[in-house]
């Protein structure tokens, strides 16, 4: 019960003798992180939150405290609506999908509510879509944002939260909203404590894109009716065999100096790949945590994904024959929960008897074996990432896995792997081009920029 890294189909990439000698840089970068003296030292309570939630008295009553109220909303609501962009959407969403599918929401599920996300973009086309689904039904609304201000997410609440006190009053609405923010200040904590919500907190120490496994995450995935519980002993089982500062002994920690060696060779290019549709939003939820957190200071790899075998027909040649600039990082769930027993055809029309008798599984495995050697023999890198199969504890386990790669790949490359200096820019350019007051100068001097 674990995620194991298969280097097999790296020889002739990676020399044997390159890992002992980035092997003293990456217990570095674990005496940084786990001594607190590394950058970004501030935000690392996403270490311990697999043994706080799990052992720590405070955690655990927390951990039932989000359990009771997903219970209650599910038992209210038809429709839940998440509010929230970034890290305070991605991993709840990318949880829920990898276990309940990607067409949860098309399904009844028993005791569940359908959940959307809202307030991830500034598209009316899509807000106007989910106001379509909550016409005549009982809805609920959880709206994840430290500040309150971050204007996606803003601008969503202030139109779910004028139709839910029309629908049900001041009083109703309060039971159906839940604010997910900071612990004492700040524009939706203060609204919350007014009119009576329902608090959960996001941590100080635990930036956006590591904050899945607090109640930012938890409560949409208990509410989807996943096992919490299981996931959470995943990440801390996780957190266990991620400890140990020699990388020989610590897969987590192999990941991390194996992309490091891959991207000083010229391979500037990661792409995660899966064989689940499911797991499409958890290669989202890949790309915003190494992206935000290593591509600073003209640094980092570039994180992309693909879903095989869907992709081999649209990236595949590419990958194949194009630019040899990219690796891939390659998740293999070993086991499966739902198979399909392929039968003989008749006819054999289309001349695929010569699968009979096999499930659909076992062929999904050729493809995948077939796909690894022409990639590996036409240059491009590979990185297996085995795990027994798709569920909350293996997910939890990757999710800490990644969590911990990922801050020793941005020590080993020399970047604070906990800021996203970048991310400002945008918000600043947007609010001074919509009037926002105290941006007079700006808004002129863009202006002229855009002719």
């Amino acid at each position: 019960m674990a995620v194991k890294i298969n280097t097999a189909f790296l020889k002739g990439f990676i020399q044997e003798n390159e890992l002992p000698l980035i092997a003293p840089f990456c217990e570095l970068a674990h005496n940084a992180l786990h001594s607190g003296d590394g950058a970004g030292s501030d935000f690392l309570g996403w270490l311990n939150l697999p043994e706080y939630y799990g052992m720590n008295p405070e955690g655990k009553a927390e951990l039932t405290r989000i359990k009771d109220a997903a219970a209650r909303i599910r038992a209210n609501s038809e429709v839940v609506i998440v509010l929230g962009i970034g890290g305070s959407y991605l991993g709840a969403r990318a949880v829920i999908e990898a276990i309940k599918g990607s067409l949860y929401n098309s399904r009844p599920q028993q005791g569940t509510p359908e959940l959307y996300f809202a307030g991830n973009s500034l598209s009316p086309a899509y807000m106007n879509e989910i106001l379509s689904l909550i016409t005549d039904r009982d809805y609920s609304v959880v709206v994840v944002s430290k500040s309150g201000t971050t204007t996606e997410t803003a601008l969503a609440f202030r139109i779910f939260k004028e139709l839910i006190e029309k629908k049900y009053g001041q009083d109703g609405a309060k039971e159906r909203i839940i604010a997910i923010t900071d612990k004492a200040r700040g524009t939706l904590k203060e609204l919350a404590d007014k009119k009576g919500y329902e608090t959960f907190v996001i941590p100080d120490d635990v930036g956006g894109r590591f904050s899945v496994l607090t109640a930012v995450g938890l409560l949409p995935i208990a509410i989807a009716g996943c096992d919490v519980d299981a996931l959470m002993a995943g990440s801390e089982a996780g957190m266990w065999a991620a400890a140990n500062p020699d990388l020989f002994e610590n897969d987590c920690y192999k990941y991390a100096a194996i992309r490091n060696l891959l991207l000083r060779k010229g391979y500037k290019i990661e792409m995660l790949v899966s064989y689940e549709n499911s797991f499409a939003m958890m290669n989202e939820w890949f790309k915003q945590l190494f992206g935000e957190s290593e591509g600073k200071d003209g640094k980092g790899l570039f994180p992309a994904s693909a879903t095989f075998s869907t992709d081999l027909h649209s990236l595949g040649q590419y990958i194949q024959d194009g630019a040899r600039m990219l690796f891939e990082t390659v998740l293999w769930f070993k086991e499966t929960d739902s198979d399909l027993f392929l039968k003989d055809e008749p006819e054999n029309l289309d001349g695929l008897n010569f699968l009979s008798g096999q499930n659909m599984s076992a062929v999904c495995e050729k493809a995948f074996q077939g796909t690894l050697l022409a990639h590996t023999e036409g240059r491009t890198p590979n990185i297996i990432l085995e795990l027994p199969k798709l569920d909350e504890f293996e997910l939890g386990h990757l999710i800490y896995f990644f969590e911990k790669s990922c801050a020793i790949s941005g020590y080993l490359l020399g970047v604070n792997p906990f800021d996203q200096p970048g991310v400002e820019s945008y918000k600043k350019n947007m609010f001074a081009l919509l009037g926002k007051p105290g941006f007079e100068a700006e808004k002129a001097e863009l202006l002229a920029k855009l002719g």
